[in-house]
């Protein structure tokens, strides 16, 4: 059974989906969280009793066996009689916990801290945000204190307040340290020995623009440290003085582009032009930074192009709507509703302005339309990125190209199959870019070579793609491709490991890391179809916790649901009604799905419509096109429905 334990706070276990495991009395929870406290290292049986016994009973060994036997049955319940344990391996006369580092809050706290010490600030302060939210309490908060508790308490406790300041630190040195004062004022007076707690709340003190109480909080610092301490003024404090005092231009870092977004979109002084065509212009540069910067950038796009529009004017609007041009990667828009508006105004703005327009304008707008009206299979919005790519190539234009080969790329999920032709537009869009330093592109170019190379089953070149675009990426300060290579490599995870607790965690981990992202389109219902992946590749029922968010994928999963739930009738039917796969990057997938389905239920007719529609994929990875999961060979797969149509 796959599992998960949590140690920062009470003792927990909880199985893949989330369900708590009962692990018994205190007593064998006080083992268990020994061996955790071992970090994967065997603890001798001697060292077992004397840690949980101050006088141990002659019995002591043998209680402690038997606790080692109830907590196996608890933890791997699916364990045959007398085979080897996989959780709690007994190594010579002692114990060894061999759960993966990645699946005990500790543990993983712990790595996550040691990598972030050198790591970019934004990248600091989403990790340890993260990290930090895994605390519930005192280590083992369900635990009497005893000799080797103590230390292990302490221990964890002080990674805990280095992560504080560290966190701190990194969103300091982002520029955003006013929300940061309660909780630094609340750390400074509970550890008022700590001289950095006390930087860190004078700087974000600064940073709010209360330059007064920055230095009184300076000056408390300073009293308190002689008084309860007799320790002198700290160089940190003193150092902080001087700049304050001094205006220092590194204590408030440039505001970033949602600030400036913030501050465009109050702005009525300019001339109504410059206005719209500015918001949309800061909305492209703040979208490359994802998370809420790329929500306020989107909607603040929308807003500049409907406002446009309101003022009958159709060259203005056209120009508002063409100074966005930011790469896109992936097939399921993030709000449709808002992309479907703004396709309806560029259409109705190429209309207004006619023939006439600028060649490179018009290309601008046409490539817009084959960008928003993606995942769908009407012709016309092919047409537009084929017309707007002919315009840029005559133009002999790269940053209209890169564009249009943009467009090009999300319209070619049209019909199933063209991996070939993506694969193409990738390295055009390295090509141009690479020669005419357009990086955003050449990221793109990149990210999509990642998702050809996973498709083919090539990983050892999408890696060398991931590679280059987290390169890109670092230098440029565009963290959601961290996220995306870091998504390829989990799907890598899945195709390798035999641990399926191991893999189960790392996309739940991916799945938080999406949440943040600024992406619906890409995060909603993956990680419930990642883990339905696993289950199918290994021939288990679907999951059916009810907790888990199908979003848009539901119909395709609800016979399989029907059938974990032992409804034969209601898996039939939902089989019956399932609509066809949208053309974007889910295609194979829930294809995959079906085929799945149709064995399951011995569906003849869906059996001979999955095979139909996977066949143009022969020789390619089910999901590969996703670069985030997988259903395995697109080749097994029909050679299944094959056995099941022959059988018929």
């Amino acid at each position: 059974m796959e599992i998960v334990v949590k140690v920062l706070g009470p003792i927990e276990v909880r199985d893949a989906e989330g369900r708590p495991v009962a692990v018994g009395s205190q007593r064998r929870r006080e083992l268990l969280g020994r061996l955790v406290a071992a970090g994967r290292r065997a603890v001798p049986l001697s060292v077992l009793v004397d840690d949980l016994w101050e006088d141990p009973p002659p019995t002591a060994a043998g209680t402690i066996r038997t606790f080692v036997a109830e907590l196996r049955r608890a933890l791997e319940p699916d364990r045959l009689p007398r085979t080897r344990s996989h959780v709690i391996e007994t190594v010579g006369t002692g114990y060894a916990l061999r759960i993966p580092r990645a699946h005990v809050d500790a543990h993983r706290f712990e790595d996550t801290l040691a990598a972030m010490r050198d790591a970019p600030s934004g990248q600091v302060a989403s990790a340890l945000s993260e990290a930090l939210s895994e605390w519930q309490g005192e280590p083992y908060a369900d635990l009497d204190t005893s000799p080797w508790l103590t230390p292990e308490r302490t221990r964890l406790t002080e990674l805990h307040h280095q992560a504080v300041e560290l966190r701190a630190r990194a969103v300091l040195d982002l520029g955003r340290g006013a929300p940061l004062i309660p909780e630094l004022e609340t750390f400074a007076t509970t550890h008022p020995w700590r001289e950095h707690a006390w930087v860190l709340l004078s700087h974000a003190l600064y940073q709010a623009g209360r330059q007064v109480d920055a230095l009184a909080s300076l000056r408390d610092a300073r009293a308190r440290l002689l008084d309860q301490f007799a320790l002198e003024s700290a160089d940190g404090l003193d150092h902080l003085e001087r700049d304050i005092l001094q205006h220092a231009a590194h204590l408030t870092p440039t505001p970033r582009d949602e600030d400036r977004l913030r501050l465009l979109t109050r702005t009525e002084a300019t001339g109504t032009y410059t206005r719209l065509r500015s918001m949309s212009t800061v909305a492209r540069a703040a979208a490359v930074t994802g998370g809420t910067n790329l929500v306020l950038a989107q909607e603040q796009r929308a807003a500049a192009a409907a406002e446009a529009e309101r003022t009958g004017d159709p060259g203005l609007t056209a120009r508002v709507i063409a100074a966005y041009d930011v790469p896109t990667v992936w097939t399921r828009a993030d709000a449709p509703e808002r992309s479907e508006a703004l396709v309806a105004t560029t259409r109705r703005t190429l209309h207004r302005i006619g023939p006439g327009a600028p060649p490179a304008l018009r290309a601008r707008l046409l490539a817009t339309i084959g960008l928003e009206h993606r995942g769908t299979r009407d012709r016309w919005a092919a047409e537009a990125a084929t017309e707007a790519e002919q315009l840029a190539r005559d133009l002999h234009d790269p940053n209209l190209l890169v564009l249009a080969l943009n467009a090009r790329f999300v319209q070619s999920f049209q019909s199933p199959g063209h991996t070939d032709d993506r694969d193409a537009i990738a390295g055009e869009l390295i090509d141009l870019s690479t020669r005419h330093d357009l990086p955003m592109f050449e990221i793109l170019g990149h990210l999509i070579k990642i998702q050809v190379y996973a498709a083919r089953g090539d990983t050892e070149t999408a890696h060398r793609h991931v590679a280059a675009a987290e390169r890109l990426a670092t230098i440029h300060e565009s963290p959601l491709v961290h996220v995306l290579t870091a998504a390829f490599r989990t799907m890598c995870l899945a195709e390798r490991s035999n641990d399926p607790a191991e893999v189960a965690h790392a996309y739940r981990t991916l799945a938080t890391d999406l949440a943040g992202t600024g992406m619906p389109g890409v995060e909603a219902g993956i990680f419930p179809l990642a883990l339905l992946s696993l289950r199918l590749r290994d021939q288990r029922p679907a999951p059916t916790d009810p907790d888990l968010d199908w979003g848009p994928y539901r119909p395709w999963v609800q016979p399989l649901l029907d059938l974990a739930h032992g409804n034969l009738t209601a898996a039939r039917h939902a089989a019956a009604t399932l609509p066809t796969p949208p053309a974007d990057h889910l295609y194979d997938s829930l294809w995959a799905v079906n085929a799945h389905t149709a064995i399951l239920l011995r569906d003849e007719s869906l059996a001979t419509q999955a095979h139909h529609a996977l066949s143009p994929l022969r020789g390619e990875i089910a999901g590969g096109t996703t670069a985030m999961i997988t259903f395995g060979s697109v080749n097994d797969i029909l050679a299944t429905l094959d056995q099941h149509l022959n059988r018929r």
